[in-house]
C-alpha cells in the first residue's frame, strides 16, 4: 500500500467496532455514509485530522437503538447482580467511613495530578497542529559549520527570493520579520494613544501557508500595497473601541503611517506566532534598506524567519540535499560551508532548544512519567488500605461462600467497591481541577482550560484513567478476598499469608517512597541549581541597575538626556549602550583580527557601551585602558575568551592591534581586555566578545541608583525621561529581574515538581498510614503480652518504627543512584552548575523521615497504649 492509500482509506479499527456493536440492518448504510464523509473531510483537512475525526464519529454512534441487543435473561442477571454489587459497595463505604475516605483522598490526589499534567501535555503538544497543512509546512533554519555547528532560526533576508527563483520544490514561500516593543500612536480626539506592540513585517504568503483567518478585508489583496497593515480583533478594540477599524490610521515610531486593511481572528493560544500586528513587507527597506537588500546573505538578523508551504509531492529531505549549492551561488567558497541550511518542521519549532523553542520535548515526557507515578502511588496506597481491611471482612467473605457465592462474583463485588470509590475519586478529582487551573495558569503564565464538554481528548482520557485505576487498585485485592476458604474465614483463622504477608505491602511501601524520594531529590537539586544561578558571581554587579530605553540616538539627545538624569540626587553611574553585559539577543557577527586576510573562524558578540560602561558595571580590566568617549567605532575592549580565539597566549599580546567587525565592516583598535563575564545564562559558555562605542546602537540606559529611597528615585527618572522623550512610552526593568527571565522555565519546572512531589508525599503518608493499621491490627495480641511482661512505652513504639526504619532505608537506596543518574542528566543542561554532594541526599532522607515518623507516630502511639486487657480478652 503506498503513502497516498494509507491516507485515503479510513482506519480499520473504527470499522471493526461498528461491525462488532450496530445491529445488521444499518451496518451497510452507516459504513457508507462514514467513508463518504471521511473522503470529504481529507479535501478540508490533514489526514491526521480527518482520522481523528472519523474516530470521533465512530464513538458518536454509540447509541442503544443502533446497537445489537443481549439476550432478556442474560440483560435481567447482570442488571440484578449490578444493583446487588452496588448497594453491598455502598454499605460497605458507610461501614467503613475512615478507610473509604482515605482511599478516596488518595486516588483523588493522584487523578488530580493526572488530570492537570495531562492538560499541560496536551496543550503543548497542541501548538500549531491548527493548521490544516501542517504537515507540508517547514521553516528554513541556519547552520554554522565551524569547529561546532551552532544553530539559529533566522536566516538571511534574501532567502525567500533566493528560494522562489533557482528552486520549484515549494508551494508557497513566505518571509517575516518580527520586531518587539515598538511605539504605535493611533489618532484619537484627544489627541494620540500610544501603545507598545510586537510587529512584523510578512509578504502576503505567509496567510496562504499559516491559518490565520482574516475576518474582515480582500485575502487576495492584503499586504501587497506599501504602508497597509492587518492586525488582531482584540489589537482593533484596543485601538479603537467600538469604531470600525478598517482603513482607519496607525503611525510606527513616530515615523511610518500605515492603514489597516485587514482584520484577523483573534491568535489561538497554541501558536508561537504571537505577533498581531503585521505590516507590508515593502516597507522593510525604510525601517532598515541594507537588510532589505538582496546582498546581505552574510548578516543574520533576529526575527527573520522563512516559511515554506512543500507541494505534496516533495519530501523534505529533497529540500535539505539542494541547500548546499544554495550556499555556494550565494557566499564565497569559505562561507559556503559555514552556512548551511535546513528545513524545520512546524511542529518541531515549539519543542527545538536548537532554536529558541519553548520547551524540550523530554520535559514534557518527564512529565507524563511524573503523572504516571502519582497514579501507581495512588493505587499502591488504595491496595496497602484494601488488604489491611481485608481481614476484617473474613467472616462476611466466608458466609458468602457459603450461602453459594461463587469467586468471581465476589470478584466483581470488589471492583465494585473500588470503582464506586475511584468514580467518586474522578468527581472530585475534576472539580478540585477546575478549582486549581487559575492558579497554575498564574504560576506558569500560561491559559489551560479543563472541560470535558468542549475536550474529547480529555473525555477520552477521563475513562481510560478511570478503567486503569479501578483494575490497577481493585484486582489484587478482589482476587485475594475471593479466594478465601470459607472454613478458615468463619473460624477466624486468617493470617497475614493468606492477604499477601508483609512481603507484598513493604514493596509497595518502598515503591511509594522511592518515587517521592526521588521526586524530593529532584527538587533539591533544582532549588539548589536555581539559587546557584541566582547567587553566583556573573563578573559584574547587576544589583540596583536600572535599564531605561534610549528612544531616540541622535547625540544631541543622549546628551540632554545624560544632563537630565545626573542631577537625580540617588543616581550614582550613568552609561549608554546596546545590552546590558548579560543580555538575549543583538548581535554576533563575523570578526577579522590584525592583519589576517580571512575572517576568523568564530563569531564575536558585539556590545556597544559608551566609556561609562565597564565602571558601570564594575567590569575588571585586566589589560590595557578603558574605551575613550566616542561617538563612532574607534576602540574595542575584548574579553579574555575572545582572546584565546585569537591564538594569542596572554591578553597584553592583543593590545594595539586592529579588528574588524562584520557590523557595517567596523574597524578599530584594540585597547583593553576585560575578565571573562557571563553574557548569557549558565546554560551556556562565555562568547567572545567585544565592546565598543557607537551612538547609533544605544538602545539601553543602564543607571546605577542607591537602593536607599528607590521609589523617589524611579520617579524622578521617569520625569527625565519623559521630558526628553515626550512622544514615547516610559518603562524601566532592574537588571536583576531582566537575568532573572533566563531561568524561566527552569523555575516553571522547578514549580511543578515542588507540587507533584507534595502530592506524592501526601499519598505515601496515606499509604503508610494504611500499613501501620494493618500492622497494629496484626500485632495486637503480640503488644498486649509483651506490656504484660514489661514491655516500655519505647520499646513497643520501636517495633512499629523499626520496620519502617527498614522500608525507607530501602527505598532511599534504590531512588538515590536513579535521582542522581537524572538530574545529572538535567544538569547537563547548564555549563556552569552545581555539584550533586551528599549533602543533597542527606537532606531527602532526613525529610522522608521526618514525614513518615509523623504519619506513624499517631497510630503507633495508639496502639502501644491500648490497655493490654482489652486486646488479650478481644484475641
Amino acid at each position: 500500500m503506498t503513502e497516498m492509500d494509507k491516507h485515503t482509506t479510513p482506519p480499520k479499527w473504527p470499522a471493526k467496532f461498528l461491525r462488532f456493536l450496530l445491529k445488521d440492518e444499518y451496518l451497510e448504510e452507516i459504513e457508507g455514509d462514514m467513508e463518504e464523509r471521511y473522503r470529504d473531510n481529507l479535501e478540508l483537512f490533514s489526514a491526521k485530522k480527518a482520522r481523528r475525526l472519523y474516530a470521533w464519529d465512530t464513538l458518536k454512534l454509540l447509541r442503544p437503538t443502533l446497537m445489537r441487543g443481549l439476550k432478556r435473561e442474560y440483560r435481567l442477571n447482570h442488571t440484578a447482580m449490578f444493583k446487588n454489587n452496588l448497594t453491598i459497595a455502598l454499605r460497605n463505604l458507610r461501614k467503613h467511613r475512615s478507610f473509604a475516605a482515605i482511599n478516596i483522598a488518595g486516588l483523588t490526589l493522584g487523578i488530580i495530578g493526572a488530570i492537570l499534567i495531562f492538560t499541560l501535555v496536551k496543550y503543548h503538544l497542541s501548538f500549531d497542529t491548527f493548521h490544516s497543512k501542517a504537515e507540508r509546512i517547514y521553516r528554513v533554519t541556519t547552520e554554522f559549520h565551524r569547529k561546532e555547528i551552532s544553530r539559529e532560526a533566522n536566516v538571511p533576508q534574501p532567502m525567500g527570493k533566493a528560494l522562489r527563483d533557482d528552486y520549484t520544490f515549494a508551494e508557497k514561500i513566505a518571509m517575516v520579520y518580527s520586531q518587539s516593543d515598538w511605539l504605535v500612536s493611533v489618532p484619537s480626539a484627544e489627541g494620540n494613544n500610544k501603545f507598545e506592540q510586537d510587529i512584523a513585517f510578512a509578504e502576503p504568503e505567509f496567510f496562504d501557508i499559516l491559518d490565520f483567518p482574516l475576518i474582515q478585508g480582500d485575502k487576495n489583496t492584503i499586504l501587497t500595497e506599501p504602508n497597509t497593515a492587518i492586525v488582531t480583533e482584540r489589537i482593533a478594540k484596543k485601538f479603537f473601541g467600538d469604531q470600525n477599524p478598517m482603513n482607519q490610521m496607525i503611525r510606527l515610531q513616530n515615523k511610518w503611517d500605515f492603514r489597516i486593511t485587514g482584520i484577523l481572528q483573534d491568535l489561538p493560544i497554541n501558536t508561537d506566532r504571537r505577533d498581531e500586528i503585521y505590516l507590508s513587507y515593502s516597507n522593510l527597506k525604510d525601517y532598515n534598506a541594507w537588510l532589505a537588500g538582496n546582498s546581505s546573505w552574510p548578516g543574520l538578523s533576529g526575527g527573520m524567519h522563512c516559511f515554506v508551504l512543500l507541494k505534496p509531492s516533495v519530501l523534505p529531505s529533497e529540500v535539505n540535499r539542494a541547500f548546499p549549492e544554495l550556499s555556494k551561488k550565494y557566499y564565497n567558497e569559505r562561507n559556503a560551508e559555514i552556512y548551511q541550511f535546513k528545513l524545520q518542521p512546524i511542529s518541531d519549532i515549539h519543542f527545538n532548544p536548537d532554536f529558541g523553542g519553548y520547551l524540550a520535548k523530554k520535559n514534557l515526557w518527564a512529565l507524563s512519567l511524573i503523572g504516571l507515578f502519582l497514579i501507581i502511588t495512588a493505587c499502591v496506597n488504595f491496595i496497602n488500605l484494601a488488604t489491611a481491611q481485608a481481614l476484617h471482612r473474613a467472616k462476611e467473605i466466608g458466609v458468602r461462600k457459603v450461602l453459594g457465592g461463587k469467586r468471581v462474583q465476589l470478584f466483581w463485588q470488589f471492583i465494585a467497591e473500588t470503582a464506586l470509590i475511584s468514580m467518586l475519586a474522578l468527581v472530585l478529582a475534576y472539580v478540585l481541577a477546575q478549582l486549581a487551573l487559575p492558579y497554575l495558569n498564574q504560576l506558569l503564565d500560561i491559559e489551560l482550560r479543563v472541560n470535558i464538554f468542549q475536550d474529547v481528548y480529555l473525555l477520552t482520557f477521563l475513562p481510560i484513567l478511570l478503567l486503569v485505576v479501578i483494575l490497577l487498585s481493585g484486582s489484587y485485592p478482589g482476587l485475594i478476598m475471593a479466594g478465601f476458604r470459607p472454613t478458615t474465614a468463619l473460624k477466624g483463622k486468617l493470617y497475614q499469608k493468606h492477604v499477601g504477608g508483609f512481603s507484598l505491602r513493604r514493596g509497595l511501601v518502598v515503591t511509594q517512597f522511592a518515587i517521592s524520594q526521588l521526586l524530593i531529590i529532584g527538587t533539591i537539586v533544582i532549588a539548589s541549581q536555581m539559587r546557584y544561578s541566582r547567587q553566583a558571581d556573573m563578573g559584574f554587579t547587576k544589583d540596583a541597575i536600572v535599564m531605561l530605553p534610549v528612544a531616540e540616538r541622535e547625540k544631541s539627545t543622549i546628551s540632554a538626556f545624560n544632563s537630565e538624569i545626573s542631577r537625580i540626587a540617588n543616581v550614582e553611574k550613568i552609561a549608554f549602550c546596546s545590552r546590558a553585559p548579560a543580555s538575549r539577543g543583538w548581535a554576533s557577527v563575523t570578526v577579522r583580527f590584525a592583519s589576517r586576510t580571512e575572517d576568523e573562524d568564530f563569531d564575536i558578540t558585539v556590545k556597544a557601551g559608551d566609556d561609562q560602561y565597564v565602571s558601570t558595571f564594575d567590569l575588571q580590566l585586566v589589560a590595557g585602558r578603558n574605551l575613550h568617549p566616542s561617538d563612532t567605532v574607534r576602540e574595542f575592549l575584548v574579553n579574555e575568551t575572545a582572546v584565546k580565539k585569537f591564538g594569542e597566549q596572554s591578553p597584553q599580546d592583543v593590545i594595539g592591534k586592529k579588528m574588524q567587525i562584520g557590523l557595517n565592516n567596523s574597524e578599530g583598535i584594540i585597547v583593553g581586555v576585560v575578565k571573562d563575564f557571563h553574557n548569557n545564562s549558565f546554560h551556556e559558555t562565555i562568547d567572545p566578545l567585544c565592546i565598543t562605542t557607537s551612538n547609533k546602537w544605544y538602545t539601553e540606559c543602564a543607571v546605577k541608583v542607591n537602593p536607599a529611597n528607590l521609589q523617589p528615585t524611579l520617579s524622578a527618572l521617569e520625569t527625565s525621561w519623559k521630558e526628553v522623550f515626550p512622544n514615547h512610552i516610559f518603562e524601566y526593568n532592574f537588571l536583576d529581574e531582566q537575568i532573572a527571565r533566563f531561568y524561566e522555565m527552569d523555575n516553571m519546572i522547578f514549580r511543578l515538581i515542588q507540587i507533584f512531589a507534595s502530592i506524592a508525599i501526601i499519598i505515601g503518608c496515606l499509604g503508610l498510614y494504611g500499613l501501620v493499621l494493618f500492622m497494629a491490627a496484626q500485632k495486637t495480641k503480640e503488644v498486649g503480652v509483651r506490656k504484660v511482661l514489661g514491655a516500655s512505652l519505647q520499646s513497643i513504639l520501636w517495633l512499629f518504627g523499626q520496620e519502617f526504619t527498614r522500608l525507607l532505608i530501602l527505598a532511599f537506596i534504590i531512588a538515590a543512584p536513579l535521582a542522581w543518574w537524572v538530574m545529572q542528566n538535567w544538569l547537563e543542561n547548564f555549563t556552569y552548575r552545581i555539584e550533586i554532594g551528599a549533602g543533597i541526599f542527606a537532606l531527602a532522607i532526613a525529610a522522608t523521615f521526618l514525614v513518615a515518623m509523623l504519619t506513624v507516630s499517631f497510630q503507633s502511639i495508639k496502639a502501644a497504649l491500648t490497655n493490654p486487657v482489652d486486646s488479650l480478652r478481644n484475641e
